[in-house]
């Protein structure tokens, strides 16, 4: 099931939503736009590496500070055009009712925090790991969360694929969500005791939607809730 919009009206402009998906956007077309070799150091150097974590807090070799600030500048980093497309479209279908719930600057927070939050839940469950882990899906995934708890009965316009042929419904974000969260809890623990170099961090998704209900229940104004028509 893809999501292509949802049926949730806003009262503000998502500036930050907006803003996130372009510095994403540029800063792909960055990466991509280096040689082979200055990608790949450019990816290690910004990239979530679990075992630079761990070496700084057991060695001085390596300062906290520097291997923890890829918790931030690894979000902004992808691994392909799918990659990078994929991340954008959910953020753009559901980042603007939850900037709109919570503020502009509030959520560029929550969405920063959270975002951290799932690089470190990431972290603890590939303890260790060499292998940088680049994407803005925990962040992603914390605006899924949060829009959850938000929204659960707004209706989301979905694609679903049956075969060769394709149809849209319109159904509850809680159903769209919760399906969605089940499909990563089900690959987690299935790549869990795996040594699986690369692929996707199952974790980081399943915590930065944990993370994204927590934050969202600790951040949301009280404000009248929203009608969905």
């Amino acid at each position: 099931m893809i999501p292509l919009r949802d049926a949730n009206p806003r009262a503000t402009t998502p500036v930050i939503t907006v803003l996130l998906i372009v510095a994403n956007v540029a800063i792909f077309l960055y990466q991509i736009s280096l040689p082979p070799r200055a990608e790949a150091q450019f990816v290690l150097a910004l990239g979530m590496v679990p075992a630079r974590l761990q070496l700084a807090l057991t060695s001085p070799q390596v300062s906290l500070q520097d291997a923890a600030f890829p918790l931030l500048s690894s979000m902004f980093l992808h691994g392909g055009w799918l990659h990078v497309i994929g991340n954008m479209w959910f953020l753009w279908v559901f980042g603007d009712n939850v900037e709109d719930r919570l503020g502009h600057f509030r959520f560029l927070f929550f969405y920063l925090a959270a975002g951290s939050a799932a690089g470190l839940i990431h972290t603890f469950f590939n303890w260790g790991s060499t292998v940088p882990t680049v994407g803005a899906s925990g962040a992603v995934s914390a605006v899924l969360g949060a829009y959850f708890v938000f929204f659960p009965g707004a209706r989301v316009v979905t694609l679903v694929p049956l075969l060769f042929f394709f149809f849209t419904v319109q159904l509850p974000a809680a159903v769209i969500l919760g399906w969605w969260l089940l499909l990563q809890f089900l690959s987690g623990v299935e790549s869990l005791g795996t040594r699986a170099v690369g692929g996707v961090a199952w974790w980081a998704h399943i915590g930065g939607f944990v993370a994204g209900m927590i934050f969202a229940r600790l951040l949301r104004p009280r404000r009248a809730a929203y009608r969905y028509h």
